[in-house]
C-alpha cells in the first residue's frame, strides 16, 4: 500500500545535492590539477564579458577554504528544498541562481565575484520567510531550524569583512524572499480541521455542548 504523507523521501533528496557538491568540487580539483585559473569565468559586473559569470560563478571558487564552507551549507540547504519543497525546487535553484546573478552584476563592485554562496542565501532565505509565510507545522519547523543553524549568516549580507562578495550574499538573500512571496502554488497547504471550517456552529457540536459558557465541564450533561 502506498503512503498517503505529504513529504516523502526520494533519491534526488541526497542525489541532487551530492551531485551539486560533486561538481564543485570537480571544477577546483581540475583548477588545481591543470594549474589554471577559472576566476574570469565569474561574474564581473556592469560588463558585457562579466554576464557568463551568472552561468559559471556558482561552480568556481578561489580557495579551498571557500568551497569548504560552502559545502556543508549548499548540501543542507538543498536537501531540505528537495524534500519539503519538491514541486518548484528546480525553478528556486535555476532562477534563484540566474537572478541572484544578474542582480549582482548589476550592483557589485568592479571585481570578479565566483562562488556558490548566491545561491546558498538564496536557499536559506526561502526555506527561512517560505516555511513563516505557508503556516504549516512542518514547515515552521524548518524555518526555525535554518535560522537557528545559518542564522549568523545575515552579518555577511553587509560589508563587514573584505574580500568576500557581500554584494551576491544580499542579491541571494533578496531572491529567496521574493521566491518566498511569489511562490504559491504547489505548497502544502496546512491542514484544515473540522471546526476551522466557515460552517462549524459550536451550538450544534454534541462535543462543545458538554462545557458552559466559561468553557467549564458540565458533569451530568444528557444527549437529547
Amino acid at each position: 500500500m502506498k503512503q498517503n504523507s505529504e513529504f516523502q523521501y526520494y533519491t534526488g533528496v541526497i542525489g541532487y545535492p551530492v551531485l551539486f557538491i560533486l561538481i564543485i568540487w570537480f571544477v577546483y580539483w581540475f583548477e588545481v590539477k591543470f594549474n589554471v585559473n577559472l576566476n574570469y569565468l565569474g561574474i564581473y559586473p556592469l560588463k558585457f564579458s562579466g554576464l557568463r559569470g551568472v552561468l559559471f560563478s556558482p561552480f568556481i571558487h578561489g580557495s579551498l577554504k571557500h568551497l569548504y564552507h560552502n559545502t556543508i551549507p549548499l548540501f543542507v540547504l538543498s536537501m531540505a528544498l528537495f524534500y519539503f519543497y519538491k514541486k518548484i525546487a528546480w525553478q528556486v535553484i535555476i532562477y534563484g541562481a540566474l537572478l541572484s546573478g544578474i542582480m549582482t552584476w548589476c550592483m557589485a563592485r568592479s571585481s570578479y565575484h565566483i562562488g556558490a554562496s548566491s545561491l546558498i542565501y538564496v536557499l536559506m532565505s526561502f526555506l527561512f520567510f517560505k516555511g513563516l509565510l505557508a503556516r504549516h507545522i512542518k514547515l515552521i519547523a524548518v524555518s526555525l531550524t535554518v535560522i537557528f543553524i545559518y542564522g549568523s549568516m545575515i552579518w555577511f549580507v553587509f560589508p563587514i569583512k573584505e574580500g568576500v562578495s557581500w554584494e551576491g550574499h544580499l542579491s541571494g538573500f533578496v531572491i529567496g524572499f521574493l521566491f518566498s512571496l511569489m511562490f504559491k502554488n504547489k505548497i502544502v497547504k496546512p491542514k484544515v480541521y473540522y471546526w476551522q471550517q466557515d460552517f462549524y456552529d459550536e451550538t450544534t457540536d454534541v462535543f462543545m455542548q458538554h462545557f458552559d459558557a466559561d468553557g467549564n465541564f458540565i458533569e451530568n450533561f444528557e444527549e437529547e
